[in-house]
């Protein structure tokens, strides 16, 4: 019944009927090798590797259990082991075809100890690319040699590429018992890289194993501190508090002054804060630094390019956007910006309403208020004598009056803020524009209606 379960691909109800076979008769060497056919299609070559020596121990000259047992321990890297099987089997009186596999088996092993001597001397002479090509041809056949694994991670973090060490240490995590090494090196390396979520879980695995590990306890603690405060701001910025978010950010960058992955993140994070709360001069200054550091970084492009849009930098937030462009293509918010920053940048060579009332483009509505008191008090024709200056103070007080009706309300705000003129006849594709008035239209208008302090008497022929 086993035979039939495992011709059919029932792993696991073939392995209980072979278990079952072997409890009813322990000297079977057959039950023994079909379990650890089983064990192998399965891919636990420990177990496999328990049942043939079972086999070979029950019956001595049984050939094709001594040559699977010889490629597995050579997976292994146990090439004295292995060594053996093969010899055995060319004294057993094999078949040609064992014959021939067990001689081709032993030249391999000889031409693999041969390259692992020559690894292990090129890595103590620091030579560790060409180490590195050599292991790399040893693990092809040594797939379960968690030493030659390890010793290839130390090359990789030695030549500075460790993330490329971590799959090595991971599968030597599997391969050796109890490796709290292994899995403090990848816990270090996630560190290096900036993923402090990915380190705590491996650092954890090593405690697991042994609570009281010095060096994994003292990781722990240190990356579990870092860890909250990250996720202390990034809640902080989710609720609309930059200023605590940078706060905690600064934290940060005190907590891990020595691994500068965390400084640039967290001066992304704090640049993205900056942007978001319309501190456009800290945040431009934070975000160069940032790309100064990575000069593709999406995040603080996106970032400085709205701070710069407010301060009017026009030109400037579009070459930024544009940067981000060129490292994304398909990010919708980085086109939709660019198109926006190019209209802003057209709309500004023409009437900018901000520019005539001399404010910021995040003032207030009591700030706009105020600034169109001042400059209509100041330009109200009344005030001018001459022809030619009145003609001039008329032409402006049209323009401030036309900036306080657009900038005081929300949707032509809106409308102008995105680039759109809610008074340009041009703007609103061929409408009719609500605002060109003359100065006629303002006669009687009393700008300072809400109680200001101010009253004019308009004068007219």
């Amino acid at each position: 019944m086993g035979k039939k379960l495992l011709a059919a691909g029932q792993l696991a109800d073939a392995l209980s009927h072979f278990h079952a076979a072997i409890e009813g008769d322990s000297d079977n060497y057959i039950a023994y090798y079909r379990r650890a056919t089983v064990y192998l299609a399965m891919g636990k070559s420990k177990a496999a590797i328990r049942d043939l020596s079972r086999v070979v121990e029950l019956k001595q000259d049984f050939t094709s259990a001594r040559l699977q047992r010889g490629h597995l321990l050579l997976k292994q890297g146990k090439f004295d082991e292995a060594e053996e099987d093969f010899k055995n089997v060319l004294k057993s009186n094999p078949s040609d075809n064992e014959e021939k596999e067990a001689q081709s088996q032993l030249i391999k092993s000889d031409e693999l100890q041969r390259l692992r001597s020559q690894a292990v001397s090129l890595y103590h002479q620091e030579d560790y690319a060409t180490a590195i090509s050599l292991l790399d041809s040893i693990l092809e056949v040594c797939i379960w040699d968690a030493e030659l694994r390890e010793l290839r991670a130390e090359c990789y973090i030695k030549e500075g590429e460790p993330g490329k060490a971590i799959s090595d240490l991971k599968a030597a995590t599997k391969l050796k018992n109890d490796n709290t090494e292994a899995f403090y090196k990848i816990s270090t390396i996630y560190y290096q890289l900036g993923d402090q979520e990915l380190s705590l879980s491996e650092v954890r695995e090593c405690l697991k194993l042994d609570q009281d590990h010095k060096l994994c306890f003292s990781h722990y603690k240190h990356v579990k501190k870092l860890t909250k405060q990250i996720e202390s701001a990034e809640e902080l910025i989710r609720e609309g508090r930059y200023t605590d978010a940078i706060s905690k950010y600064e934290s940060v960058m005190k907590t891990e002054p020595k691994v500068p992955i965390y400084t640039t993140r967290a001066k992304e994070r704090i640049c993205h804060c900056y942007s978001k709360n319309e501190q456009s001069a800290e945040a431009i200054k934070v975000c160069t630094e940032v790309l100064l550091q990575e000069p593709a970084n999406l995040n603080a492009l996106k970032d400085r390019a709205e701070a710069y849009l407010l301060e009017e930098q026009y030109e400037e937030a579009i070459q930024d956007y544009e940067t981000a462009q060129a490292n994304s293509e398909n990010d919708q918010q980085i086109r939709e910006g660019l198109e926006r920053a190019q209209r802003m940048l057209k709309q500004s060579q023409k009437r900018d309403y901000y520019k005539i009332l001399g404010i910021k483009r995040n003032a207030r509505k009591q700030e706009i208020i105020k600034a169109y008191r001042k400059l209509a008090s100041q330009w109200h024709p009344d005030n001018f004598q001459n022809e030619e200056e009145k003609k001039k103070a008329e032409k402006k007080f049209i323009d401030i009056a036309a900036a306080k009706e657009v900038l005081t309300d929300p949707e032509m705000r809106r409308k102008f803020d995105a680039g759109e003129d809610p008074l340009d006849a041009e703007s609103q594709q061929g409408g009719g524009n609500p605002f060109h008035r003359t100065w006629n239209t303002w006669q009687g208008f009393n700008p300072f209606s809400s109680g200001g302090p101010f009253r004019f008497k308009f004068h007219f022929n």
